[in-house]
C-alpha cells in the first residue's frame, strides 16, 4: 500500500454534519407499520415506477425508476405501497426538529437530508464533535424507528461523502488529517457537485478518484473549472466554503403542485377533483408567503405514452383565494379533458407571483364580495391548520373519498392500522418522541 500524505494537520477546527435519511420513504412505512419490518418494501404505486425501496428490496436488486412490472420479476413478494407525503413530511419535521435539540445551526437540504454546524459545542455537550454527531444519529433512530447515515468534518462536501460511505446506518467521522483517506476511496462521479460530464472531462485528464482532484494546483483547477470548481477543490481539501445556511426561502417565481393517482382515470369529474386538490395544496402555499398570482397554468399527463397537455389564464385582477381560482381551474381542465383518454397526473402553476398589496378592483367587480372570498380562504387555512390539509375543501374533492384505488396500493395498510389520533389526512399521534413540530 502506498503512503497517502495527509492534505492537512488539524483535526477539528471546525465540524459540519450531514445527516441523511436511509431510504426515507420507505423506512417511514415501516416505522409506521412495524408488520413491514424486514420485509422488501417500495413506494410509488401511484407513478407506476419506484419512488423509494427499502434495504432489503435494493438487495434484491430494485432500484429507484423502476417500472413495477420490473419490480414483479426482481422481488415477487414486494410490499408495494402509494406515497403517503404527509406521513414523509412529518416525519422529516420531527428529525430536524430532533437536530435542532443539539444545535440552532440546521440547514434543511431536503426532506431526508440535512446540514448542521456543531462548532464550539463540546463543551456544551460534554463531548468531541464525533462524539455528538453520534448522539444525533442515535436520537433520530430511536426516536422516529429509522435509519439515517451520519458524516461529520470540516466541510460540507467531505461530510456529505461520509455520510454515503457507509450506509445503511452508517457513521463516518473525517478528522481533517484523515481526510485524505477517504477521497482516495472516492471516484470522481461519487462527489457531489462533480457530475457525468465533468467526470468525464476529468477521467480525460487521468484523473480518478476525489484525492486525484484535490491534488491538482489550484491555478489549474481554476483555469479549467472556473470559480465552481475550484470552490470544490477548496471544500474537498477540508476549507469550508460553502456554509450551513438556516434561511428559510421567503419568495417564489412561481409555485406548483401536481400529483400522480392510480388508477389512471378518464373521468372528467374525478380528474377535475385532483386538479383542484392541487389548487388547494399551491394557493395555501402563496398565501403563507403573502403571495398573490396574476397567471394559472394546468396540465395533464397521459397514462399511455406519459406526454402532457396543458393550458393557461391570464387573471384580470392578482388574486389567490382558492374559491375565485376554483371556477378558472375548473374551465381550464374541461378544455384538456378527452372522453376515453386516460389520464395518470394533474398539476398545477401558479405563476407572475407578486407581493399582495392593496387590492385594484374592476369596473364591474363588487369589492365586498372579493373581501369576503378573501376572509372565507384565511379562515379555512386556520382550520386546516389545525385539523389536517384538506380537512375543508372546494365541493369536487368528495368525489375522492371512497374512490377505489388500485390493486397495488395495499390499502389496507393505511385503513385497519392508524394510529391513535390518526386521520386519513393527517397522522397526528404518532407515538415517536413528542417533539413539537
Amino acid at each position: 500500500m502506498n503512503f497517502l500524505k495527509p492534505i492537512r494537520i488539524d483535526s477539528w477546527p471546525r465540524a459540519i454534519l450531514h445527516l441523511d435519511g436511509d431510504g426515507f420513504f420507505a423506512s417511514v412505512e415501516q416505522a409506521i407499520h412495524p408488520e413491514l419490518k424486514g420485509k422488501p418494501v417500495i413506494t410509488g404505486v401511484e407513478r407506476g415506477i419506484v419512488a423509494a425501496a427499502s434495504y432489503e428490496a435494493k438487495a434484491r436488486g430494485v432500484k429507484r425508476g423502476v417500472p413495477l412490472s420490473e419490480v414483479k420479476k426482481l422481488c415477487p413478494d414486494c410490499v408495494m405501497l402509494p406515497s403517503d407525503y404527509e406521513s414523509y413530511s412529518l416525519f422529516s419535521k420531527k428529525m430536524f426538529a430532533i437536530m435542532r435539540e443539539f444545535t440552532p445551526l440546521v440547514e434543511e437540504y431536503s426532506i431526508d437530508e440535512a446540514f448542521a454546524d456543531l462548532t464550539g459545542l463540546r463543551r456544551l455537550h460534554h463531548g468531541s464533535y464525533p462524539m455528538i454527531a453520534e448522539k444525533i444519529k442515535k436520537e433520530v433512530e430511536r426516536s422516529l424507528g429509522i435509519t439515517v447515515s451520519v458524516g461529520v468534518s470540516l466541510s460540507k462536501s467531505i461530510a456529505k461523502l461520509g455520510s454515503k460511505f457507509r450506509k445503511p446506518s452508517g457513521f463516518t467521522p473525517v478528522p481533517g488529517r484523515s481526510i485524505h483517506l477517504l477521497l482516495d476511496r472516492t471516484p470522481l462521479e461519487k462527489v457531489w457537485g462533480i457530475g457525468p460530464n465533468t467526470t468525464a472531462y476529468l477521467q480525460k485528464m487521468g484523473l480518478r478518484t476525489a484525492l486525484d482532484f484535490v491534488n491538482l494546483p489550484l491555478d489549474v483547477v481554476q483555469k479549467r473549472l472556473g470559480k465552481i470548481g475550484a470552490e470544490l477543490w477548496q471544500e474537498l481539501r477540508g476549507d469550508s466554503i460553502y456554509k450551513v445556511s438556516t434561511d428559510s426561502k421567503e419568495t417564489y417565481q412561481s409555485i406548483g403542485k401536481s400529483k400522480t393517482f392510480s388508477p389512471p382515470s378518464s373521468d372528467l369529474d374525478y380528474v377535475t377533483a385532483q386538479l383542484l386538490r392541487n389548487l388547494e395544496s399551491a394557493c395555501i402555499k402563496a398565501r403563507r408567503y403573502d403571495l398573490v398570482a396574476q397567471r394559472i397554468a394546468v396540465y395533464l399527463r397521459h397514462h399511455n405514452d406519459f406526454t402532457h397537455t396543458g393550458t393557461q389564464a391570464i387573471l384580470s385582477r392578482p388574486t389567490i383565494a382558492t374559491l375565485e381560482l376554483t371556477p378558472i381551474a375548473r374551465d381550464l381542465v374541461k378544455q384538456l379533458v378527452r372522453p376515453g383518454v386516460l389520464y395518470r397526473t394533474t398539476g398545477v402553476v401558479l405563476t407572475d407571483l407578486q407581493r399582495a398589496g392593496h387590492l385594484q378592483f374592476g369596473l364591474f367587480e363588487d369589492p365586498l364580495r372579493v373581501l369576503k372570498v378573501e376572509n372565507a380562504s384565511e379562515a379555512i387555512d386556520e382550520i386546516n391548520e389545525q385539523y389536517g390539509k384538506h380537512t375543508i375543501s372546494v365541493g369536487d374533492g368528495l368525489s375522492l373519498k371512497g374512490r377505489p384505488r388500485g390493486k397495488n396500493d395495499a390499502q389496507p395498510f393505511r385503513l385497519d392500522n392508524l394510529l391513535e389520533g390518526e386521520t386519513l389526512r393527517r397522522h397526528l399521534a404518532l407515538p415517536l418522541s413528542g417533539i413539537k413540530v
